[in-house]
């Protein structure tokens, strides 16, 4: 429950992160072709801190690791709002350096929950914290969209919303703090009781992460992983300029936003229970596959509720294939390895997302929302033919589904 609320919190700052990023950093610069370059800038943090955040969790466990990040996230909102009372462009990119370095290390908490289960529950445990992140999906409008209404979106309209989301950040500090025990200790007692049976003690090293990354059902999982989050963010932080260039008002972006997130996790508890009973190889694909179907409808839809369902069904697709995806890496790791993997995993996801907001901006700037569209739509489609044409071997297949 603990670990679902910081995901709460969390949602809440990273709605307003994805709704104004991008109209942030251009208010700041005066400079509309940098529109990718908040998004991007938020990416790449989050990208960098993910792997070693893992590899500090692994070493010196969870709760440190996340009360770390939630106190970074406060302190780049609070520079967010003061680069927005100075005009200073360097002080939001701070600020959203270190918004960006939270999410990188408190998103790890979706799988932190898998260190509590057997191997046979782990995605249904993952989807229980990330089914906390739905209510944060209501706790962005009901806090943010108050602050813009009815107003001209400017600098000085900026600064409320960013000192609430530091006081988000500060209400998941506190919750971290009453996580007891730590959830790598119950996983080490898993192990000792032989509730995690294919691993290693815990006495003995981690493996390498070259090692790690070529056991069987690792590298399907890590592709589907990196294809799934870098497309549903790069296209959700830009999906704020797509929504204001179809001149809809800056307030009906937390509508589309919200719904996206509704999307992401308002299924999770049903997506988890499926992954664990279909399979996650076939999750893998199916995921990845709704996600391709809600890219494509962004070359022709202008409306709201048509961008919601499309946003709705990004969501809902990242969502089926993130899960397997992390369920499948924690399950091939140790309690010492696990962390390392999956932020190796963000790390890679967030920078290839960074490229692709910064991508996207410059094809959604020159050359419209079609080429966006086409293009985050192949970034998903490939790899779910790729994984449907290179299934893994039956036994391993099996194992993974649990």
């Amino acid at each position: 429950m603990l670990l679902a609320l910081c995901l709460v919190t969390l949602s809440g700052v990273l709605q307003l992160a994805a709704a104004v990023a991008t109209i942030t950093l251009v208010l700041v610069t005066g400079i509309e072709s940098v529109l990718g370059l908040g998004p991007a800038i938020f990416l790449t943090a989050g990208a960098l801190a993910a792997l070693p955040a893992g590899r500090l969790m692994d070493r010196h466990g969870r709760v440190p690791v996340l009360l770390g990040g939630f106190a970074i996230g406060a302190t780049g909102c609070l520079l967010t709002a003061l680069g927005c009372v100075l005009d200073s462009a360097p002080l939001v990119v701070l600020g959203f350096l270190g918004v960006g370095g939270m999410n990188g290390a408190v998103l790890l908490a979706r799988t932190a929950v898998a260190d509590m289960y057997p191997e046979s529950r782990k995605a249904r445990a993952i989807s229980y914290v990330l089914f906390g992140a739905l209510f944060g999906a209501a706790l962005g409008p009901i806090v943010f969209r108050p602050l813009f209404a009815g107003k001209e979106l400017e600098l000085d309209t900026l600064v409320v919303p960013w000192l609430a989301a530091a006081a988000m950040c500060a209400v998941g500090f506190i919750l971290v703090l009453a996580i007891r025990p730590d959830p790598r200790t119950i996983a080490f007692e898993l192990e000792r009781k032989g509730l995690a049976p294919n691993v290693a003690p815990s006495t003995e090293p981690a493996a390498p992460l070259r090692e790690i990354l070529r056991r069987p059902g690792v590298p399907a999982a890590a592709l589907a992983a990196v294809a799934s989050l870098a497309v549903m963010a790069s296209v959700m932080n830009l999906s704020g300029y797509i929504v204001v260039g179809h001149n809809h008002e800056q307030a009906d972006v937390f509508t589309v936003i919200s719904v996206h997130i509704v999307g992401m996790f308002g299924l999770v508890l049903v997506v988890g229970q499926l992954v664990d009973r279909v399979g996650r190889h076939r999750a893998l694909v199916g995921g990845l596959v709704i996600m391709s179907i809600s890219t494509v409808m962004l070359a022709w839809v202008v409306q709201i509720p048509a961008l919601s369902l499309s946003l709705y069904l990004l969501g809902l697709g990242w969502n089926i294939s993130y899960v397997a995806a992390s369920a499948e890496l924690v399950t091939h790791a140790r309690p010492v390895e696990r962390q390392g993997l999956v932020g190796f995993t963000d790390l890679v996801a967030g920078l290839t997302a960074a490229s692709f907001a910064l991508l996207g901006g410059v094809a959604y700037s020159e050359l419209g929302v079609v080429a966006l569209a086409v293009a985050a739509t192949v970034a998903v489609l490939a790899p779910a033919i790729l994984l449907t044409v290179r299934r893994p071997p039956r036994a391993v297949a099996a194992g993974a589904a649990g």
